[in-house]
């Protein structure tokens, strides 16, 4: 086994700094502690967002309080049918005093963007993010601008209202990390919202708890935790199961088998450890793979639903150190 390349000091002021922004998170979003700590996770994962829920439940309201506790720059950018590629990448503009054109940023250059009701917007602005979220770069008239780390994109959409949206592309759909759904509060938790939210919001007394530069250090952090050689295998044939399962039109691609392993070595940083074990690519499956299927129809007509096929696929691949006298 090769040296442990991250101290224990570091994951020790990891661990503490996770806690401190989802703890912060949560005076806001209550009861939800394990969406607001996949949210973290994503970000500090190097991924994106997809939040898929009612209208109502606090998607919008998580975004920014993410980003309300780092000190960082933030946008939000309301997508709506007549919003054109240029509002989100920006337009170069002639100025004549300088007589050349002059290049103006759209909100895509931050830090955390909200991309609010994106299904709302039509596949080509839409399609402005690809780049960014990707190679997180922004191509406008020719000329590549890289955009300011650390880079991550929340975007939210209502999945039961279908007038007036078009649905995100499965190229799209692929470049989110996660897919997270809010659901509805516990009837205690719903009673305390009332008593907190009642009034005033918590969410304008809150304040940041790390900065930029924090994040940026805690992303280097959990790139050196350890993955050994049969997690790698476990990650592989999980992802590939996904491509030879008899219910499923797509599978998962490639870039699913890197997401789950950068979401897992964060997972594993959070808790405290520099080795990545099998239950942290477990927990993580439902959200890093079922937006990336597609059913096929007659699975679809069976009711079969991309949550249990991916728990089944789980319970098929063997878990590294569990073979039976191996």
């Amino acid at each position: 086994m090769p040296p442990e390349a991250v101290s224990q000091q570091d994951l020790a002021w990891f661990a503490e700094r996770f806690a401190a922004i989802a703890s912060n998170i949560e005076r806001v979003i209550q009861g939800k502690r394990e969406v607001v700590d996949l949210v973290v996770l994503s970000l500090l994962s190097e991924g994106h967002v997809l939040m898929e829920d009612v209208p109502g439940v606090g998607k919008t309201l998580l975004a920014k309080s993410l980003a309300r506790s780092i000190h960082c720059d933030f946008q939000r950018i309301q997508f709506t049918p007549d919003l054109l590629p240029s509002d989100v990448t920006g337009v170069s503009v002639w100025d004549r005093e300088r007589n050349a054109f002059v290049f103006r940023a759209g909100p895509v250059f931050t830090n955390i963007v909200l991309g609010d009701e994106i299904n709302r917007a039509s596949p080509k602005t839409q399609a402005a993010l690809l780049e960014a979220m990707e190679e997180r770069q922004v191509t406008v008239d020719g000329t590549t601008r890289a955009l300011p780390p650390p880079f991550m994109v929340i975007a939210t959409q209502n999945p039961i209202e279908h007038e007036g949206t078009y649905p995100l592309p499965e190229a799209q759909l692929d470049r989110f990390m996660t897919r997270l759904v809010m659901g509805y509060p516990s009837r205690s938790k719903e009673l305390e919202i009332l008593d907190t939210h009642g009034i005033q919001s918590t969410y304008g007394d809150l304040q940041p708890v790390v900065t930029a530069e924090d994040i940026t250090r805690m992303v280097a952090v959990s790139r050196r935790v350890y993955v050994a050689d049969p997690l790698k295998e476990y990650l592989v044939d999980t992802v590939e199961a996904t491509r030879t399962d008899a219910s499923l039109l797509l599978g998962a691609s490639p870039r699913a088998t890197l997401y789950l392993q950068r979401a897992a070595r964060t997972r594993a940083a959070a808790e405290g450890r520099h080795y990545v074990t099998p239950d942290d690519v477990k927990s993580l499956l439902r959200p890093v793979l079922t937006h990336r299927l597609i059913l096929k129809p007659e699975a679809q007509m069976r009711g079969v639903a991309l949550e249990d096929v991916v728990d089944g696929i789980a319970g098929r691949i063997e878990v590294p150190g569990t073979r039976v006298g191996g």
